[in-house]
């Protein structure tokens, strides 16, 4: 069996998440290579038995290259994990509206289409959200990501609002001061299953829990209940994914949904090596 976990030009050599990953899949008897998805040519020139997106963690930046890629993907027959509608249906932030709508419990969030361009300030009026976060709906890694308060709205804050906007969809959040006492969860789900966690959280001073921005991770064992509101999460979604992580915050005891990362996200193998394994395992099954 031929396998290729999809990555970016920056991870030619892959991440280590990914290396954990090729090397329980090499120890099954798989061939395993590192494929940047933008210099893909499909259909392979060789035989290529199931693609595995991994850390394509630029597509934000060519979102429309990238939905083609999946077309491609899709035309050529290939298995792909996660599941190409899974990925298309994950690409757009969207998408935590219509899990709200199916009861799941997310941050307070409003989409605000390409071009509208209303006042920040107006909106934060509206919401009557003290203090907001700001990001691009098709965005990864706190990419283009800030924090503004209603009191303190500045002209830099309209232009720069009026720019994403421009740019394209724009999410509005309601900022949750728990993310800087209580961290984020990261709760990673393999074939559908709880399998480890871990808990970041961001520097002083800053709420992107992101290492980029100084943030930490460490494994932790999250309450169950937790867990439970977690897997509900994975059940809202449209199909089940063959991997998946739930980001959330601990508010009052329950989880409140950040993001439910279905494309590329780092799933920690590092601290939980036997989750690679069943992954390994259901890529198996693809034969």
């Amino acid at each position: 069996m031929q396998v290729w976990l999809a990555t970016d030009a920056a991870h030619r050599a892959l991440t280590e998440d990914d290396r954990i990953l090729a090397a329980a899949l090499a120890g099954n008897g798989v061939e395993v290579a590192a494929a940047v998805w933008s210099e893909m040519s499909l259909p392979p020139a060789r035989s290529v038995d199931a693609v595995i997106v991994r850390s394509c963690w630029e597509y934000h930046l060519h979102a429309a290259a990238f939905a083609r890629w999946l077309d491609e993907l899709d035309a050529a027959g290939i298995p792909v994990l996660n599941p190409t509608p899974l990925i298309r249906w994950n690409l757009h932030k969207r998408y935590l509206l219509e899990l709200a709508a199916r009861g799941v419990a997310i941050v307070p969030t409003a989409l605000v289409p390409q071009g509208a361009a209303p006042s920040l300030r107006a909106l934060l009026v509206e919401t009557a959200w003290r203090e907001a976060v700001v990001k691009p709906a098709i965005s990864l890694g706190a990419y283009e990501t800030w924090r503004v308060a209603a009191d303190a709205v500045s002209a830099a804050d309209e232009e720069r609002f009026a720019a994403s906007c421009d740019a394209g969809d724009v999410l509005l959040q309601a900022y949750v001061p728990a993310i800087e006492s209580e961290g984020e969860w990261s709760l990673v789900f393999i074939g559908g299953a709880y399998s480890h966690a871990v808990r970041k959280r961001p520097r002083p001073g800053d709420f992107r829990v992101q290492t980029d921005f100084g943030g930490s991770v460490a494994a932790e064992s999250p309450p169950a209940v937790l867990v439970a509101d977690a897997s509900k999460v994975l059940a809202a979604l449209p199909m089940p994914p063959a991997y998946a992580r739930v980001d959330g915050i601990d508010v009052g005891g329950r989880l409140v949904l950040m993001e439910a990362e279905c494309i590329d996200p780092v799933l920690y193998f590092r601290f939980a090596p036997a989750a690679a394994e069943r992954l390994a395992a259901l890529v198996l099954d693809l034969r």
